[in-house]
């Protein structure tokens, strides 16, 4: 039997759930626009190099989550699994640090693909809304890059909302960092996943960031990057706070964030959400200063973020946002006969070429049975065309919000409704 269903962590966007979304992509294009950012689209396929010196080799994504493959030419090829690595190939690809600085990109509605187990707002393939503000250091710079965040979400009818805010340091203070983490670990490493104890001499650090039960307790206690800030990070990280705080934003300093991949440096956050269980976090990102020379180009610091399309339609449901009415045609045509079908037909694409919305019966119902699907599909106007109008040239326009009707020739009609 051939299996017609959507494969497992996927979703059909239908028609009455499609215009939620055109509403968001409109409102953060809106917000890019507002903040000076613009639109880079990248490739759903990278070379799967790309995502292991990136992103990291001993990440759960990589290890656990990147849907990978050869191609005919046996070639290594990845779904992408985030966005960030792919925005940043095509910023050095295409020669991008020519341009005046910062850069500030976006993506949007971007398809990427783990493979995990699926829950309430996480898919194996979801999408996702991202900014990256390339070319300063500056502490302000990652301080917009949030406020861009928490100032979308408020547009978009999003409360309840709470900034958690942390550093995880530069290469350099995360070396004592790691130490005192490994001289921590050690006495438990009989007791922690397998996965964590591969990652325990080169990268501990993702071992905080497990999710295996027995892991985040032995954690809890582990030593936390703030307490091992050089004095640079230590400056940085209090400069966007202190922007945070000149511009009212409220946030909580939780030094359990470390973020899931590799490239990040200094400054990391995520937005929660309590109103969508387990998987809080609505927005997520933070500074990643080497990832761009790591990947071949020059030394240029960055900071940006990400976003679940999904899993930020599911708090916009958990707050109760309601969303703008989908608009139905201006103008219905109602036919009866052989020649008034023909000439509604005509009428309703004629009124189309003039940019207003038309709609004719293609279901051959009763004359009455069409006013009915003209209420249904909320249109503004109908026209009721047979014999009788045909012959003297003039139809009635019916306004459906008051019953009221005018007289119109039916060779004026694209100039009646254009006013």
């Amino acid at each position: 039997m051939i299996n017609i269903q959507a494969p497992k962590g996927t979703k059909d966007v239908i028609p009455s759930e499609s215009h939620k979304w055109h509403y968001i992509e409109k409102t953060m294009r809106d917000m890019c626009a507002l903040y000076g950012a613009r639109e880079l689209r990248t490739p759903i396929i990278e070379h799967t190099e790309l995502f292991l010196r990136g992103v990291g080799d001993t990440t759960d994504i990589v290890q656990k989550e990147m849907y990978t493959f050869l191609d005919k030419g046996e070639r290594s090829i990845t779904l992408k699994p985030e966005g960030t690595a792919g925005m940043v190939r095509a910023f050095i690809e295409n020669r991008l640090f020519n341009e005046p600085m910062p850069q500030k990109l976006y993506y949007l509605n971007s398809p990427t693909f783990r493979y995990e187990k699926p829950q309430a707002g996480r898919l194996r393939e979801h999408h996702q809304f991202g900014i990256e503000m390339v070319g300063s250091f500056a502490p302000e710079t990652d301080a917009e890059v949030i406020l861009l965040a928490l100032t979308l979400f408020k547009k978009l009818g999003v409360h309840d909302l709470a900034l958690h805010i942390n550093s995880i340091g530069c290469p350099e203070c995360r070396k004592d960092y790691n130490a005192a983490l490994r001289e921590y670990l050690a006495g438990y490493l009989d007791q922690m996943c397998e996965t964590c104890r591969s990652r325990f001499d080169k990268n501990p650090m993702r071992i905080i960031d497990c999710k295996e039960p027995k892991c985040r307790e032995i954690v809890k206690n582990a030593p936390r990057t703030i307490d091992f800030l050089c004095e640079d990070c230590r400056k940085h990280f209090e400069g966007v706070k202190a922007c945070l705080d000149a511009a009212g934003a409220e946030y909580v300093v939780d030094p359990d964030i470390v973020r899931g991949l590799d490239y990040y440096t200094g400054t990391v956050f995520e937005v929660i959400s309590n109103r969508i269980g387990a998987q809080g976090a609505v927005c997520a990102g933070g500074r990643y200063n080497g990832l761009i020379e790591e990947l071949g180009g020059q030394s240029i610091p960055a900071v940006g973020f990400g976003m679940g399309m999904e899993r930020l339609l599911a708090v916009m449901d958990a707050n109760g946002v309601e969303f703008p009415k989908v608009q139905g045609p201006t103008v219905y045509f109602a036919a009866n006969g052989d020649e008034p079908r023909k000439k509604a037909f005509a009428l309703t694409q004629k009124l189309r070429e003039n940019g207003i919305s038309a709609e004719f019966d293609h279901m051959d119902r009763s004359f009455k049975a069409q006013f009915k699907y003209a209420n249904k599909i909320d249109a503004k106007y109908t026209v009721a065309i047979g014999d009788e109008e045909l012959e003297l040239g003039i139809v009635k326009v019916k306004c459906m919000a008051d019953g009221s009707e005018t007289e119109v020739r039916i060779d004026s009609l694209a100039e009646h409704f254009a006013e």
